[in-house]
């Protein structure tokens, strides 16, 4: 995998994890479909990206921090999380591994979905 990806992959999970939805948005490509892993389906673009993370936001609290990051044979980027969801009061509802999937097109990310490990 180029470092290129690997750096975009690390700093989107760094801004989000620091809710900083204007540094992600850079990172994404302007008709991004990105997984609705909290209400389900996708949301496709920067102002329903940035509409679902804020409603996400005020009801969850989501950590997700990269473990491992490759490169898929389909060209696919294949990132494992360690993913901590609380609630507003601070109750973990969820704590274990997910697999997130990504696209890449000019250098942005075009695609992101959710898989089990």
């Amino acid at each position: 995998m180029t470092t290129q990806y690997q750096d975009l992959i690390e700093k989107a999970y760094y801004s989000f994890n620091s809710r900083d939805i204007d540094t992600v948005l850079t990172m994404l490509h302007p008709d991004v479909h990105w997984a609705n892993g909290w209400e389900g389906g996708y949301v496709i673009g920067h102002d329903k990206v940035r509409d679902y993370w804020t409603r996400q936001w005020k009801e969850l609290d989501p950590n997700v921090d990269p473990v491992r990051i490759r490169e898929r044979e389909d060209g696919r980027i294949e990132v494992e999380v360690h993913q901590i969801v609380k609630d507003r009061q601070g109750t973990v509802l969820f704590d274990g591994m997910v697999r997130h999937i990504y696209s890449i097109e000019r250098g942005l990310i075009k695609n992101m979905e959710i898989e089990k490990p």
